[in-house]
């Protein structure tokens, strides 16, 4: 039995009246046990530009360097995460290290404008 190619199926179809197309779609409805207008409505459900990307609302902040002010930045940390001073200068001198994890957007970016106001360089995950 000759393999009867896509352009040939295309071109058939292609030759047919609307009604000869409808009930060709019928017929293959019937025989495949589908439903075009289901299948039509999960393609849409399914496409990626139609579905809305939940926002990032959590973020972790690291502290790649300290640059060239470490008491400025020792003491933005410090007065942030509301510790001692020895802890501040601590986890400074650990870097590279996270300093807040789970932090909302808000915070973050006060923080991180902070830091790099005063030099030290951060990275946001």
């Amino acid at each position: 039995m000759k393999e009867i190619t896509k352009e040939q199926i295309l071109d058939r179809i292609s030759s047919m009246s609307l009604i000869e197309v409808i009930e060709l779609i019928d017929c293959m409805e019937k025989k495949f046990g589908i439903n075009s207008s289901t299948f039509e409505s999960n393609l849409i459900s399914n496409d990626n530009s139609n579905i809305k990307k939940e926002e990032k609302k959590e973020f972790d902040l690291y502290l790649n360097s300290i640059g060239n002010n470490k008491i400025s930045v020792i003491k933005i940390i410090r007065n942030f995460l509301n510790i001692g001073l020895k802890e501040a200068k601590d986890l400074v001198d650990s870097c590279p290290v996270l300093i807040k994890d789970k932090i909302n957007k808000n915070d973050l970016d006060i923080l991180k404008k902070s830091l790099d106001e005063s030099g030290a360089i951060t990275e946001i995950k």
